[in-house]
């Protein structure tokens, strides 16, 4: 008895961990599809930010260049999906370039020129075609709204203009004016309520639907908390 016992647990954690494995080698494009939305979203963070601030012009051209490989790619069926959300990317690339190489000192133009994008998605979700960069854009677009809304909710947009105004050697003293008014039960209580609500929205995506474009969607929204945990972990450590 005592050994049929003991065996019950080992059998179930193994029964969990088979149906999980059949589970991830039956989702295998979908968490690709994911992990490539995740990637896309903090790639512009180490890459973009860096870039427009010196060379804007540069990364504008680069528009061209994402455009053109994902329309290169859609061409092709192997590579359909990665073209098309590349297109997506593109579109990200594109508003990103344009608010951080020239508006960046206005937190409030920040949504609507990050949003320029959103008649295309829309248009290609009507007719469709490119649907899961259409989707890849709209969960970045929703992850940034989430931001700018708790950045505005704590009063943060002084600090946001002067820490795109300031000397890079300076750039500290302001994040850790910013980090210090977060440090209050107000501002995490917000914040719990927006990381639930994304984590929501990200596990609504997964759980909609199989199809690749939820997936997209889901990764770039999660990859908001990702992105903004890097900026509070640098205000912190600043």
């Amino acid at each position: 008895m005592s050994l049929s016992y003991s065996s019950n647990p080992t059998k179930g954690i193994l029964a969990r961990l088979t149906v999980l494995s059949d589970w991830v080698a039956g989702s295998k494009a979908q968490l690709q599809v994911f992990m490539a939305s995740v990637a896309l979203v903090i790639l512009p963070v180490f890459v973009q930010a860096p870039l427009v601030r010196y060379f804007p012009w540069v990364s504008l051209v680069m528009t061209l260049g994402w455009l053109g490989l994902g329309w290169y790619l859609m061409q092709r069926s192997r590579w359909q999906v990665w073209g098309d959300l590349i297109i997506g990317f593109g579109w990200i690339w594109l508003t990103g370039t344009i608010y951080w190489g020239w508006l960046r000192w206005e937190p409030v133009v920040h949504l609507p020129v990050e949003a320029l994008g959103l008649p295309i998605a829309i248009l290609c979700l009507r007719w469709g075609w490119g649907r899961v960069g259409s989707y890849f854009f709209l969960g970045s677009l929703l992850g940034t709204a989430v931001t700018d809304l708790y950045i505005n909710w704590m009063q943060l947009f002084p600090q946001w203009r002067q820490l795109m105004r300031v000397d890079p050697e300076y750039a500290s003293t302001v994040l850790q004016a910013a980090a210090t008014s977060l440090e209050t039960d107000i501002a995490a209580g917000r914040a719990v309520v927006l990381v639930i609500f994304l984590l929501v929205a990200t596990g609504v995506a997964l759980t909609t639907s199989r199809q690749l474009a939820w997936w997209a969607f889901g990764g770039a929204v999660f990859s908001t908390l990702i992105v903004d945990g890097l900026f509070f972990l640098a205000a912190m450590v600043a």
